[in-house]
C-alpha cells in the first residue's frame, strides 16, 4: 500500500490550492488513540467537496476508510467510514462529523447506531523534528516486495539516507542516495530534482514517505512507505483492516 495522496482545494478556509492535486496529511487523535489522516478530495456540480480516505490509528495500525462530504463555505463535513474502500452499499462502523477548516479536522466519532464515541482533532501541523537524533538501518517486506532503509540524522540534520527497493516478480529496483536536505516545517525533507523523500514525527513512529522519484526507479517500481520505531526496526505502511 502506498500511503496516496492528493486534495484538490476549493474551499479558501482550508488553505489549498483550487487549481492543483496535492498530498493531504494530517496527524491527530481519536479519543486518547494517536491517528494519521488521509484525504482526497473532488468537486462536486453543487460546490460541495466529496472526500475519501482513510485514517490509521497508530500504535496498532488499526485502518478505517472514510467517504463523505464537505460543504463550501464553511467545511462542515460528514464521513462515513468502513473497513474496505469501497462504502457504497456497506454497513459503516461509523462516521466522523465536523469541520474541516483552516487545515483542522476536529468534531465526533459516532457509532453505527448514531451513539457518540470519542472526539477527534486532526490538523496538518506534524511536530518538528529539528531534536531528532537516529542511527537507522533496516529492511522491511514480503514475497512481493522488499524494502531498504539506511539512515543517519543528528539533531535534526541529515548526514546520510539511502533506500532502494526491488520488486520481486520482475526484478525492478528503486534507489535513492546522496539526497540534499532542504528546510521543511514539520518534518526533515531531503531532495534530489524533483525527487522528494520526507521524516515525519507520527510518536510511536517516524514515517519515511517519497513522492515524485519515478526517475530514481524502474518501470514498474516504487518506494512504499515505511515505518521507522523507537528501536529503528522498521516495517511497511500497509495495515490490515480490522
Amino acid at each position: 500500500m502506498r500511503i496516496w495522496v492528493l486534495i484538490l482545494a476549493i474551499i479558501p478556509q482550508l488553505g489549498f490550492s483550487q487549481e492543483k492535486t496535492q498530498a493531504v496529511e494530517m496527524i491527530g487523535q481519536l479519543g486518547n488513540r494517536t491517528a494519521l489522516l488521509v484525504l482526497h478530495s473532488t468537486r462536486g456540480a453543487d460546490g460541495a467537496l466529496h472526500l475519501t480516505g482513510e485514517y490509521i490509528v497508530l500504535p496498532a495500525l488499526q485502518r478505517r476508510f472514510v467517504d463523505g462530504e464537505a460543504s463550501p463555505e464553511i467545511g462542515v463535513t460528514t464521513l462515513r467510514e468502513g473497513t474496505t474502500p469501497i462504502l457504497f452499499g456497506r454497513e459503516p462502523t461509523g462516521e466522523l462529523r465536523g469541520s474541516l477548516r483552516g487545515g483542522t479536522f476536529k468534531g465526533v466519532r459516532y457509532g453505527p447506531g448514531g451513539q457518540e464515541r470519542e472526539r477527534f482533532e486532526f490538523s496538518e501541523e506534524f511536530p518538528a523534528m529539528s531534536g531528532y537524533s537516529a542511527a537507522v538501518r533496516c529492511d522491511a517486506g514480503d514475497a512481493a516486495y522488499a524494502s531498504s532503509l539506511a539512515y543517519v540524522v543528528d539533531e535534526g540534520k541529515l548526514k546520510s539516507l539511502e533506500w532502494r527497493s526491488t520488486l520481486a516478480l520482475t526484478g525492478h529496483t528503486c534507489s535513492i542516495a546522496g539526497a540534499e536536505q532542504r528546510p521543511f516545517k514539520g518534518g526533515l525533507q531531503v531532495r534530489s530534482g524533483r525527487c522528494r523523500v520526507t521524516l515525519r514525527d507520527l510518536g510511536d513512529y517516524v514515517r519515511v514517505s517519497a513522492e515524485n522519484c519515478t526517475e530514481r526507479c524502474g518501470s514498474q517500481a516504487y518506494l512504499e512507505p515505511l515505518l521507522v520505531d523507537r528501536r529503528g526496526g522498521c516495517r511497511l505502511l500497509r495495515p490490515e483492516a480490522r
